[in-house]
């Protein structure tokens, strides 16, 4: 019978519905069309043979046919719920999606079945699936991580955050650190405060360590607004009905007295009202809740945190001053680039440290700044004093404003000191707000605007305070290039995320004004808005990509940056390609280029394979912003991939090309040692070089000089970290990052990438918030994660030196001298009898002398010394430096007392003490010294920052000079 005749007459069967065996006609026939590549119509015969299709079959057929009614019927859910309508699917094809999804779970292969209800919208199955494996915990924590790499829309997301939510309460233990992460995930405080609410009220001392970890956790994520939120919502205890406000004033003084004051100032409280007789009737409980009050309150508003990582800082750091002075002889004094970026790397080096000692020891050479670069020298102190929440208007009274229409100090120091004070409380600005807006409205002159309005912003970063917003727009209304970049900037800050209507009016704004500045500051203030936002941002991405204005469609790339930041997200990656090959200007290509890097932070690895090709470019704008894609995706990973493709870069032939070449090679490099990757060596061998090179150009030696400011960055005990211990974006760092890459046009920009700044370390803390000391195993070599090796005086002092040449013809004469020695040498100790015993030392003489020729480095033989084998682990002390790559190898010893609350190798880690009635040993690490400024810092506050610093006790010896009559 002919194939076809054979075909129509099974089709006729499977229509004719009196026909017994009619569902046996359809897989008949749809197995006939599966193997003539007919798939759609071999699904429609498979729906019709019901039943007799068995989805438990193992065969190709089968699972390419249900591969097939997965995906149509996602793509059919998910066309309905982006249109707001009831999906009309084929109840026969849901039917087999169903038969699939609980063959999944009676077999046993629920992640499979998680996977496949995720994709099919399918929430019902999806708790079904949870709720019925083995190890409920695990699949959640599978499931969260599903969520995020695999959900594109973040609505759809949200709702399966919801559903994981609700599974995780109905556990019998539920996982409260995952519940409060998927809270802030949805931006429900409420949940979050109830669940903390709970576990302080336990009587149980484990569930407040529970919920002091948890706002470490959720403090981690730098979510500023969220956390005042969870904050305010937290019940106060009724232990003092008339107690102040303790965190609203103006400079909260409780940070210098240690992170664990809470429970002292209660019993101060307590004490006081004794002594004046009037001891009311406490509930025991309510006086414990308001100590644990009192202490969650500290972590929440990052009080405690930075605290402990400022002292941490302090005590821990490693900076290299020699290598600041290199920098700073081999610069040109007329060079006012790379002195201005001697003094950007000087305060990245230091940064968050407190520790100002090269700016105290040259301040002559740091007078020489004049206009813009004296605004970024002493913005520079910002950086180095980040922190310093309870001191920092103190540290900067010298530069401030002094009030009155004239104020008396420089314009550009006091914009700068404003932008200091905005950087030292980043994120964290409740205390210095009401100042810094009262110095923004004082004013009319446009540097101190610039200050006040980027301090503003980063103090206020995310609290879409309606009143700062409309300081601001006044500013940007005046329409003072300088003042107005700012403005433009600030109020993307202030306005993060919230993708608010103000994003139209300073859309609108940008059209009108003629300043170039205004307008660029506009388009990147604008794409913060939309930060996280997802499809909700691509009507305005649209818009501005569409623009005729290419300063508006370089702000568009930036929005689709931010707003798809970290989810690896195709449409967006494919349309920021789009436009890195075709736009007109080069200035969006570049930009295109470079927002891949945000886009693709979370997968890190697939960054280079994508713009590999881009590196490769005519246009060197589209290899810079190759470059810092992968610096900026790749930061702290030491990713071989992406250090492979930059080495090239760092050659390239054109100069800013190489400049964002070494920056994103240090960003990729910090934290990691030689041991770990020997290109780390060459890498700083390479900074060096272009460093003492005169006749290297001015791009190249800044990058060089900025990269050895972030390759040591905060005393070589920070890294860049864009994503938290949980995979939450940190949205400050993502921020800075961004800003930090517009320095293009405005180097005082350069400052934002401190925000990007996390110690590398373990703070292990008791229930006091105190920091004990214990021991703990790093399972790793210690070389694989040391400090760089400090340089030595006879490195920093000397200039590359060259070979010497030397004739080929002087070589040969010197060959022939030698062979002729050495044949004499060994003639007379042939005839010499006496002395064959002593052959081996004769020899060895014999080698010591013709070493001149070429051997001297093996002179002294290691066969006297043997090196011992270097141990296999570590032992560290709380607090301990461990960088990323170390975390997997911390182990907690078997007799420790001190175990941790949740499993983790890094950050504020809460411990549970096992033998709580011994005595604690208490880590006593120096308080940073409060010294102001680099011009009225003390004699004894110098000696203090000096004595953190990794320099020889000896002083160096005076550096070459020539004597002229």
């Amino acid at each position: 019978m002919n194939a076809s005749v054979f075909l129509s007459c099974s089709e006729s069967l499977y229509e004719d519905e009196e026909f017994d065996h009619r569902q046996l006609a359809g897989l008949l026939v749809s197995k006939v069309f599966y193997y003539l590549g007919e798939l759609n119509d071999s699904l429609v015969y498979a729906l019709g043979a019901g039943p007799l299709f068995d989805v438990s079959e193992d065969s190709d057929y089968v699972h390419t046919l249900l591969s097939k009614a997965i995906d149509e019927y996602a793509s059919l859910k998910t066309k309905a719920a982006e249109s707001n309508e009831a999906a009309d699917v084929d109840p026969r094809l849901e039917a087999i999606v169903e038969r699939m999804l609980d063959k999944c779970i009676v077999d046993g292969r629920y992640q499979q079945a998680i996977g496949t209800a995720i994709e099919c919208r399918r929430l019902d199955k999806l708790e079904e699936a949870i709720t019925r494996s083995d190890n409920v915990h695990a699949t959640l924590s599978y499931c969260i991580n599903v969520s995020h790499s695999f959900v594109n829309l973040r609505e759809y997301r949200r709702e399966v955050l919801r559903l994981l939510v609700k599974v995780y309460q109905k556990l019998p233990s539920p996982d409260y650190l995952s519940i409060c992460q998927c809270l802030m995930f949805l931006d429900e405080p409420e949940g979050v405060a109830g669940i903390l609410e709970k576990l302080l009220f336990s009587e149980n001392k484990e569930d407040a360590l529970l919920a002091f970890q948890i706002a470490f956790d959720l403090l981690e994520n730098e979510h500023q607004a969220f956390l005042l939120k969870v904050r305010d919502r937290l019940s106060d205890p009724k232990l003092h009905p008339s107690e102040p406000e303790q965190s609203g004033s103006a400079e909260p003084d409780s940070i210098q007295n240690g992170s664990a004051s809470a429970s002292e100032e209660v019993r101060m409280m307590d004490e006081t009202q004794a002594s004046n007789g009037n001891v009311p009737n406490v509930d025991p409980r309510e006086a414990i809740y308001a100590e644990k009050f009192a202490k969650i309150k500290g972590i929440l508003s990052g009080e405690t945190s930075i605290w402990l990582a400022l002292q941490f800082l302090y005590s821990h750091n490693k900076s290299d001053l020699l290598i600041l002075k290199t920098i700073k002889q081999s610069v040109e004094m007329r060079n006012s680039v790379c002195h201005s970026a001697t003094i950007y790397a000087n305060a990245i080096m230091h940064a968050g440290t407190t520790v100002d000692t090269f700016l105290r020891e040259n301040l002559d050479w740091l007078s020489r700044a004049t206009n813009w670069a004296k605004f970024s020298a002493t913005a520079g102190l910002g950086v180095i004093h980040r922190g310093q929440l309870g001191k920092g208007r103190l540290l900067m009274t010298p530069y401030l404003p002094q009030g009155g229409a004239g104020g008396g100090g420089s314009p550009y120091s006091e914009g700068g000191a404003l932008y200091a004070l905005g950087l030292i409380h980043a994120n964290h600005g409740e205390g210095i707000k009401q100042f810094l807006r009262d110095s923004l409205r004082s004013t009319n002159v446009e540097v101190i605007q610039h200050g006040a309005c980027l301090g503003l912003g980063l103090a206020a970063l995310g609290t879409a305070d309606e009143d700062i917003y409309d300081d601001i727009k006044n500013v940007l209304y005046m329409d003072s290039a300088v003042a107005g970049e700012a403005a433009g900037i600030s109020m993307g800050l202030l306005m993060v995320g919230t993708a608010s209507e103000k994003a139209g009016e300073m859309l609108a704004y940008a059209h009108e004004t003629q300043h170039e500045k205004i307008i660029r500051g506009l388009a990147l203030g604008i794409a913060l808005t939309v930060y996280g936002r997802e499809e909700e941002a691509d009507t305005l991405i649209e818009q501005m990509t569409r623009d005729q204005d290419p300063i508006l469609r370089y702000g568009g790339m930036y929005a689709l940056a931010l707003a798809y930041r970290g989810t690896a997200n195709n449409k967006a990656i494919r349309q920021l390609l789009h436009f890195a090959v075709s736009d007109v200007s080069d200035d969006v290509r570049r930009t295109a280029v470079l927002a891949l890097g945000f886009v693709l932070y979370s997968e890190p690895e697939q960054t280079p394979r994508i713009v590999s090709l881009l590196s490769e470019s005519y246009n060197p704008h589209v290899r810079y912003g190759a470059a810092l894609a992968v610096g900026i995706s790749c930061a702290g990973t030491s990713l071989s991939e992406a250090i492979s493709l930059l080495e090239p870069l760092t050659s390239d032939v054109v100069d800013f090309v190489r400049q964002g070449a070494l920056i994103a090679m240090a960003m990729v490099m910090v934290q990691i040692s030689e041991a770990s990757d020997p290109r780390v060596g060459a890498f700083r061998r390479q900074l060096e070089k272009i460093i003492l090179d005169k006749h290297e150009d001015t791009m190249s030696k800044m990058g060089a000089i900025l990269a050895s400011g972030i390759l040591d960055a905060g005393g070589r005990n920070v890294t860049i970290k864009l994503l938290s211990k949980t995979k939450h974006d940190r949205m400050t760092a993502v921020v800075g990052l961004a800003v930090f890459s517009q320095f293009w046009y405005w180097y005082p920009l350069i400052y934002f990438v401190s925000l990007a700044f996390s110690p590398t370390a373990f703070i292990g803390l008791n229930y006091d918030l105190k920091v004990p000391r214990f021991e703990f195993l790093s399972h790793a070599k210690q070389s694989l994660f040391e400090y760089p090796k400090p340089t030595t005086v006879a490195t920093a002092s000397s200039a590359v030196k060259l070979p010497t040449a030397v004739l080929s013809t002087s070589a040969r004469a010197k060959a022939r001298a030698s062979k002729k020695e050495l044949d004499q040498k060994t003639n007379a100790e042939k005839s010499s009898a006496a002395e064959s015993s002593a052959v081996g030392s004769n020899s060895g003489k014999g080698k010591s002398s013709d070493d001149k020729n070429g051997d001297s480095m093996q002179v002294d033989s290691p066969v006297e010394k043997k090196a011992e084998p270097e141990p296999s682990f570590e032992i560290l002390t709380n607090p301990a430096r461990v960088v990323p790559a170390q975390e997997k190898f911390i182990k907690f010893l078997e007799d420790s007392r001190y175990i941790p609350v949740n499993l983790a190798s890094s950050g504020f880690v809460l411990l549970k003490d096992l033998r709580p009635t011994e005595p604690e040993v208490l880590s006593l690490t120096d308080a940073p010294s409060s010294t102001a400024s680099a011009t009225s810092g003390s004699a004894a506050g110098q000696q203090g920052s000096a004595s953190a610093m990794a320099v020889d006790e000896e002083p160096p010896p005076p550096q070459p000079f020539e004597y002229t009559a």
